[in-house]
């Protein structure tokens, strides 16, 4: 994805950790107005009303959402089937709260459904896809561009079983996916708002874990991964702290050779420190995930890689 001049007001979910392009970089949140500048009314019963949107942090801060050549043909020819077709309430990319995905008649039939939430360009949602045909996938992203290129790699590669929607995903969670209808949530590299005034918009926090667990069938997994370690503790954290969850790899990989203790000693992230992570909890690498140009990327600066995954009690 090409570089977005900060004065732009939204950026996808997706979007390549702030960390790789400087690590002060931060966007700003603007309250919904009207067209006279005027705080938009709550609606109740609706998602800002639920507090899912703006009143706490929305699954994006978007930019960019024009469509040209290639990606603008692949969504004029495709996206009427390969797009869901969502009601909206507050803004393009919200869920009206009494719209309910039906899986089995968007696909034609009953399989698992895997969840990406912000699936930027589909690279792992495609690649996933093609090694497990007896699964659906759906595609969770705001960022137009990203989900048009998702579709023409649906077309490219003769898929079946892969959607995508435009949608915030914590509304996708509390109110458009039926609850226990979902095997596995992923959440790679979300935004990490890694300045300290801004850790409250991160989306992986206390309040988040419901919405997964709502959707996820019991035994249903959650998969994170981030290459931004204080955020890696903060999802550890709130997977810890959920009675919906358990951790599948409780206390595992720490000591000297921890992915904690490597980024703290590094000093990756800015905070060197010679401690040794005694907790761990930390998830081996999940094989599902295909290398993305993203974590290559990530890779060669230096930075370290968490992966976590969580069981649905």
């Amino acid at each position: 994805m090409s570089e977005i001049p900060a004065s732009s007001p939204e950026l996808p979910a997706s979007a390549p950790d702030a960390s790789l392009t400087g690590p002060c970089a931060s966007d700003q949140q603007r309250a919904p107005r009207t067209e006279d500048g005027s705080a938009r009314p709550i609606t109740p019963g609706s998602q800002a009303a639920e507090g899912t949107y703006r009143s706490q942090p929305v699954s994006f801060v978007r930019r960019g959402t024009r469509l040209q050549g290639r990606r603008q043909q692949a969504w004029d020819d495709h996206s009427d089937t390969l797009a869901v077709d969502v009601p909206r309430h507050i803004s393009d990319t919200s869920v009206h709260p009494d719209y309910v995905f039906d899986a089995q008649a968007e696909f034609g039939r009953i399989a698992p459904l895997v969840v990406e939430i912000g699936s930027g360009l589909g690279d792992a949602v495609i690649h996933a896809a093609k090694e497990n045909p007896d699964k659906d996938f759906l595609a969770v992203e705001v960022y137009t561009p990203g989900l048009a290129q998702t579709i023409q790699k649906i077309v490219a590669n003769g898929l079946e079983n892969v959607r995508v929607v435009q949608a915030n995903a914590p509304e996708v969670l509390s109110s458009m996916l039926p609850a226990g209808s979902v095997s596995e949530v992923w959440v790679f590299f979300p935004d990490p708002w890694h300045k300290t005034k801004h850790n409250k918009r991160r989306m992986v926090k206390d309040t988040f874990a419901p919405l997964v667990a709502r959707v996820l069938t019991e035994g249903g997994f959650w998969r994170l991964a981030t290459d931004w370690s204080a955020y890696a503790e903060q999802m550890l954290q709130v997977g810890i702290a959920s009675p919906d969850f358990s951790n599948l790899h409780d206390g595992e990989r720490t000591g000297a050779h921890g992915p904690l203790t490597e980024a703290r000693r590094s000093g990756v992230d800015c905070e060197q420190s010679q401690d040794l992570d005694l907790v761990g909890g930390w998830a081996p690498r999940f094989d599902g995930r295909i290398l993305t140009s993203f974590e290559s990327k990530a890779h060669k600066a230096g930075r370290v890689i968490f992966d976590l995954t969580f069981r649905r009690n």
